[in-house]
């Protein structure tokens, strides 16, 4: 089990010397919720790639990386994001990222976010 965490605090730690060289984490005077457009753009192309290569498409799904980076810090996003990578390895180490109770807690935030940005910019 310790391994296990150790590999956990790992993978995060890597996760986020990423964003902070790569986005607003560099400088903490910058705000938390304001996502590099690299990361903006990484979204809209997987949203789009779900609901559409259309003008509409794009609009709406950057909306809903507008409300999800109000919602949810970028040092936050990156960690789910690294999560997310290593959930889909195989073996024991996914299975850490899965039982973890932050890990729960972070992905059920994210995917609230995701709730309410489709609410606003996905109307029925």
């Amino acid at each position: 089990m310790k391994a296990a965490i150790i590999v956990l605090a790992t993978a995060l730690s890597i996760g986020g010397a990423n964003a902070q060289t790569a986005g607003p984490a560099a400088n903490p005077t910058t705000d938390p919720h304001d996502y590099p457009t690299s990361a903006r753009v990484d979204y809209v192309i997987g949203c789009m790639a779900t609901n559409g290569q259309t003008q509409e498409a794009m609009e709406r799904c950057s909306c809903s990386i507008d409300h999800i980076a109000q919602t949810i810090p970028y040092n936050s996003f990156v960690q789910l994001e690294t999560i997310r990578r290593m959930q889909d390895q195989p073996g024991e180490r996914a299975l850490l990222f899965r039982s973890v109770g932050w890990v729960k807690d972070l992905q059920e935030r994210f995917r609230l976010a995701q709730v309410e940005a489709d609410l606003e910019c996905f109307p029925q």
